[in-house]
């Protein structure tokens, strides 16, 4: 697709602004420590909000989405090697590659960019660590492109994030060997957290100017782009943040290598792309229904004087026109499903879900840690024992959700989804019309635990059943073990 050079609007121009923090030698806690510390949080958005301070620290996280998310890049130099240690490594990498079924093209990227020239270096089949590593000896970027199906910790770390976004958080490994630059200048459709894991890099961040009609990622010759509005050397401990449409690029230096992890999120989650599922043919057909304005025939003569060939005109009947228009744009939006259309975007939200990663309370507490087994000859402890008095709750905050389906509701759910994104289909069931205030009434209560008793079902029978049935998908655990 041709590519459409804009000019920066004024918020853009505002954009350049950038911002560098210095903090010597920022000290914190074993990943490992603090994950540990985070599953005796009994909230999951809670629990986000203070991983996320994590990733950011020291900036405040209220004060970095009033001031700089999706605004400016930042830079934060922690010269604490250490900060994200634990967090990924090449010598887990080297343990995926041995042992883990990691495919060329699906699962890792074989890069290189020399003298102007992107090129992907895939061959088929299985990623072994004799080529890999033969690859990265002779100069090529090795990246990864779904970690989390691999690594336990990124996807623990991810799967609390995804709270905090509100949208998928998904991840990319780059391992870059020194003197070398695997990718052309580009800009992504998602915020960036780059997390220098080893080594070090040099990064250039350019104001956005030039911008794709479907916005997907495009790369630059580096007359384009014209100077950086950040230049800096990232080391191990350090952090980049860069919002959407900035471009970008990073090459090491010849004395380094550099592994880094790049954390994104809120892809395709703008205005806009709820906007496309607002303005929708049915909006439109229920306003022609319901609205004589929108039944009104168009004026006998508007192809004389609209169209592009019509478009230098001065006519006052062109500001009428455009008038009009304007005015049933305004009156549509009172036929807009804006409701039905936020459902759309959170089952999208759904579908594109990590898997929760269970703490050891709620791991036995739940389906997964029920103790069904085969013992002595015969399978014992079978069945869910919940009476009235089981006080439950759902897993997390935003692991399920009601959405009306043309004359039927479904709970749709994201705990039997996989590490691999969109690997399963979306996962729902329906839910009968008298279940629906109690499920409604469970999600409400969250993080609190209400007795099964409690739900607002016809039936003491129907509470228990409701409640087996959303123990048996995973989406609820008791508060002690049944």
């Amino acid at each position: 697709m041709r590519k459409k050079l804009l000019k920066p609007s004024q918020k853009e121009e505002n954009q350049k602004e950038v911002s560098h923090v210095t903090v010597e030698c920022v000290s914190a806690e074993p990943l490992e420590t603090l994950l540990a510390d985070l599953t005796k949080i009994n909230n999951s958005r809670e629990r986000a909000s203070k991983l996320f301070q994590w990733l950011i620290t020291p900036i405040p996280d209220k004060m970095f989405f009033r001031e700089t998310w999706e605004k400016k890049p930042i830079f934060v130099q922690r010269k604490n090697p250490d900060y994200y240690k634990g967090l990924f490594s090449t010598a887990e990498l080297d343990r995926i590659f041995r042992e883990e079924d990691v495919q060329y093209g699906v699962n890792l990227d074989v890069t290189s960019y020399t003298n102007g020239k992107r090129e992907t270096h895939n061959p088929p089949g299985r990623v072994l660590p004799y080529t890999a590593w033969d690859f990265y000896e002779s100069g090529c970027s090795l990246r990864m492109l779904n970690p989390q199906a691999f690594s336990s910790t990124v996807w623990n770390v991810l799967s609390i994030l995804q709270e905090q976004f509100g949208s998928m958080a998904g991840a990319n490994i780059y391992l870059t060997p020194p003197g070398t630059q695997g990718f052309a200048p580009h800009y992504d459709d998602i915020e960036a957290f780059v997390v220098q894991l080893e080594g070090k890099k040099r990064w250039r961040v350019y104001s956005p100017r030039c911008l794709l009609c479907d916005f997907s990622s495009a790369n630059f010759d580096q007359a384009d782009i014209g100077k950086p509005i950040l230049d800096v050397v990232v080391e191990a401990g350090d952090l980049i943040y860069f919002p959407r449409g900035f471009i970008h690029q990073g090459n090491c230096l010849p004395d380094a290598h550099s592994l880094h992890i790049t954390i994104s999120s809120y892809q395709k989650n703008s205005w806009g792309d709820l906007l496309q599922k607002v303005e929708n043919p049915p909006s439109l057909e229920v306003a022609m229904e319901e609205d004589v304005e929108f039944r009104r025939g168009l004026p006998l003569d508007y192809l004389t004087y609209m169209g592009v060939q019509n478009s230098d005109k001065e006519d006052p009947r062109r500001a009428k026109f455009f008038s009009r228009i304007d005015n049933l744009m305004k009156r549509l939006t009172n036929y807009a499903p804006v409701d039905a259309a936020v459902d759309q975007k959170a089952k999208d939200f759904i579908h594109d879900c990590l898997p929760p990663a269970l703490t050891p309370d709620e791991l036995v507490t739940s389906v997964q840690g029920a103790p069904t087994r085969w013992e002595g000859g015969q399978v014992k402890d079978v069945g869910v024992h919940i009476i009235t008095q089981t006080q439950i709750r759902i897993l997390r905050a935003q692991c399920a959700r009601l959405c009306n389906d043309g004359d039927a509701v479904h709970l749709y759910y994201t705990t039997d989804n996989s590490r691999v994104y969109h690997k399963e289909e979306l996962k729902s069931f329906e839910i009968k019309p008298e279940y629906t205030d109690a499920v409604e009434f469970l999600i409400h209560s969250y993080p609190g635990f209400v007795t099964v008793g409690s739900l607002p079902c016809e039936s003491a029978q129907d509470r228990i059943a409701l409640a087996e049935l959303l123990f048996e998908k995973g989406i609820i655990h008791t508060a002690e073990p049944v």
